[in-house]
Parts: structure tokens; sequence; C-alpha cells
């Protein structure tokens, strides 16, 4: 499985979609602000999800 890097776009739980910020050992801190309905979702602006709980959508050009 490939981890993901600063910058890539992941989809997680249930369609969730956000940019990833941080890659730790087994988890990656997201920002959610990327979805246009952030705020309707009443989410928080960031979460944690561990490498094995989310597909990479778009990477960033290195």
């Amino acid at each position: 499985m490939k981890k993901a890097e600063v910058g890539n776009v992941i989809e997680f739980k249930n369609g969730l979609q956000g940019i990833v910020e941080k890659v730790n050992e087994n988890s990656v801190i997201v920002d959610l602000t990327y979805m246009e309905n952030y705020r309707d979702l009443e989410l928080e602006q960031r979460t944690v999800v561990n490498h094995k709980n989310y597909k990479i959508i778009k990477e960033t050009a290195q």
C-alpha cells in the first residue's frame, strides 16, 4: 500500500476528502476544508486518518 504524501488529496470514511498536511508513522493529518460542503457537515477542520483507512485521490506533482 502506498502512503500519502503532504499535499495529496485523500478519500476516507464514506467519501470524506481532505488534503494531507502531515504524515506520521501510522497516520496522516488531513485538512477537511478542501471539501466544498465542509461547513454544512459541521466537522472539525482537521482529523487524523490511519494509513489503512484511506485511498489517494490526487497526488501532488513532485
